[in-house]
């Protein structure tokens, strides 16, 4: 199926390219959450009238980003756990518990943007995260886990 995308998607390309994508990819994910249209001739045109704007509201996010990034860089959070004599926790901690002590911190952050490609923390210690802001603009924070008796 071929679409026009109306946002940067990762590993298929940007704002207006007319890509082709499988049916049920663009069916099931692109077109519901709003990141492209089929590309009809209507959509083309109706595109074509919208693209400064797009652009322009593209263009606002990634500033958004880019201010989000300079106040999280490189700042620390502080999560105490259960956690048993050999250092391990009890339960683990996960995108979810750094986005709140980061909200409780005052930072905005949705925990879709905290990425853990090693999946979440089962043991107290001190661990690098990297958040990715926008497409184009990532953070690096570092979570201290510390163990409570």
């Amino acid at each position: 199926m071929q679409v026009i995308l109306m946002d940067k998607v990762v590993n298929l390309g940007n704002l207006g390219d007319v890509v082709k994508v499988k049916d049920g990819y663009a069916r099931n994910f692109l077109i519901p959450t709003g990141r492209a249209r089929r590309a009809t001739q209507a959509n083309m045109d109706a595109f074509a009238a919208q693209k400064a704007e797009l652009e322009r509201v593209a263009a606002e996010k990634l500033a958004d980003a880019q201010t989000r990034a300079g106040k999280l860089e490189g700042m620390s959070v502080t999560i105490s756990q259960k956690a048993g004599v050999d250092g391990r926790l009890f339960g683990s901690i996960t995108n979810a518990d750094i986005a709140d002590a980061l909200k409780a911190q005052g930072q905005e952050v949705v925990k879709a943007e905290i990425r853990l490609p090693e999946g979440p923390f089962k043991a107290i210690g001190e661990y690098p995260v990297v958040l990715g802001l926008h497409h184009d603009v990532t953070a690096n924070i570092t979570v201290v886990v510390v163990g409570e008796q």
